[in-house]
């Protein structure tokens, strides 16, 4: 039955021509026959409206032309073929109410999709009179990751590693130059086009954000050169652990720039809400003695191209300063592993602790199992990093707390995936995708 459901869909909903299939497709088709609505949200032109499409059978858009109408007479955003996508719902927040009403008095399953490029602003929270929980369930797109772009061949899997599946594979050699490619043009949509000038596009973007959307989202009128020098100080600390009070000294210290606390709390506060940054948090082991574990977030743009972007890099700028880049670089594949493991309701950690130890990435999967991961950008960094995960993994299971069933270097210039003798894999970020595909495993390529 939901074979045959699928199939439909496909031939009649909204599908736009030129649509890469995004890895969260499936989730929305689940969603859709679980729950009466599902919110997509994520950063501007990430492809929320394209993916939403691509399930719904009627949509509006809440704009300039259509806004007046619907704030007079809100069902006729309501009325359409199901799904009906519903996109810029935010703009009238009580829209979240109609649904949720709707999917009560119907009871009827993938009614509606709303999408929106930024949350509702504080002053219009208490206009939603009902979180949803149990009616809508929420859906975060990213930005395309290197396998959704095309950029990675898929042929290592990630649920696979934590199989411990065997791993041979050999990926088209790549160089520096083009992992600075890959960082700088960034996973949107639109800048995969051909002959898209993504370094005007992405510059472009970052000052409509300043001088625009970070006035639109609640008609607060705030100064686009701060938001701009905000933006700077959190590209100089991508990929890293920093406190407010860091960032607050860094655009003193580089911008020459006071900002008062009140107002720094008021833009990343809009960022937050333009989903523009977002926090992957510390991860708990949970260990048996005295070892401090940290518990601060590690701070990531939307997309490693807006801090490359932010900080006027060039390509020659880029490998002259690889420390620089080799956290840009390590914030892309760290959005690639995030994306691959929400796939399957698997959630991105990191972890720091007092005694210097730290593990650039961590991934738990929802039955509990867990991974670990260090992102370098070349070959002869991978014994380094490898020594690194066996030595923490040992300190965990010797301090008695939950111990990792996946070790894993990811790297940049690498061609080779395979598995070292100390049981750590080496895989190229080109490489890497979420899962096999079932028709894969069961040919076994």
């Amino acid at each position: 039955m939901f074979i045959a459901f699928d199939i439909m869909l496909a031939i009649m909903t909204l599908k736009p021509e030129g649509y890469l299939d995004r890895l969260l497709d499936k989730k929305m088709d689940s969603y859709l026959r679980t729950f009466g609505a599902v919110y997509v949200k994520g950063p501007k032109n990430s492809g929320k409206t394209w993916m939403s499409r691509n399930h719904s059978l009627s949509e509006i858009q809440i704009d300039t032309e259509t806004l007046d109408a619907v704030e007079i007479d809100r069902s006729i955003a309501l009325e359409g073929e199901a799904p009906r996508l519903i996109d810029e719902w935010q703009m009238v927040p009580e829209l979240w109410n109609d649904v949720r009403f709707r999917i009560d008095r119907t009871g009827k399953k993938g009614q509606y999709i709303l999408c929106g490029s930024y949350s509702v602003s504080k002053k219009d929270e208490k206009r939603i009179l009902h979180s949803g929980i149990g009616r809508i369930a929420p859906l975060e797109l990213q930005t395309m990751t290197l396998y959704e772009s095309g950029d990675s061949d898929g042929s290592v899997s990630l649920m696979d590693l934590f199989d411990g599946a065997p791993v041979s594979a050999v990926s088209e050699e790549i160089g520096l130059r083009h992992l600075v490619h890959l960082v700088s043009r960034g996973g949107w949509p639109s800048n995969l086009d051909e002959g898209v000038d993504f370094k005007v596009a992405n510059r472009l973007y970052l000052e409509a954000l300043c001088q625009r959307d970070a006035i639109v989202i609640d008609g607060v009128k705030r100064d686009p050169k701060k938001m701009m020098m905000l933006i700077r100080a959190l590209a100089r600390n991508e990929s890293k652990v920093v406190k407010k009070t860091t960032l607050r000294n860094d655009m003193k210290e580089f911008d020459d720039e006071d900002i008062s606390t009140s107002t720094f709390d008021d833009y990343i506060s809009v960022l937050e809400q333009l989903n523009m940054v977002w926090e992957q948090t510390a991860f708990d082991p949970n260990l048996r003695s005295s070892i401090r574990v940290g518990k601060n977030p590690k701070r990531h743009m939307a997309d490693p191209s807006l801090s490359f972007s932010a900080l006027r890099m060039t390509p020659e700028s880029a490998i002259a300063d690889l420390r620089t880049f080799g956290l840009l670089f390590e914030a892309m594949c760290e959005r690639d592993l995030r994306v691959y493991s929400e796939v399957d309701d698997g959630k991105l950690f990191h972890y720091r602790d007092d005694r210097g130890n730290e593990v650039d990435a961590i991934v738990e999967l929802d039955d509990g199992r867990w991974g670990m991961f260090e992102i370098k950008l070349g070959q002869n960094q991978i014994d380094e990093a490898a020594g690194n995960l066996v030595k923490i993994s040992r300190m965990f299971e010797e301090k008695g707390g939950r111990t990792p069933c996946l070790l894993c270097v990811l790297c940049g210039v690498c061609r080779y995936a395979y598995r070292r003798q100390d049981g750590v894999y080496v895989v190229p970020i080109t490489s890497l995708r979420e899962r096999r595909l079932e028709s894969a495993k069961a040919s076994g390529q």
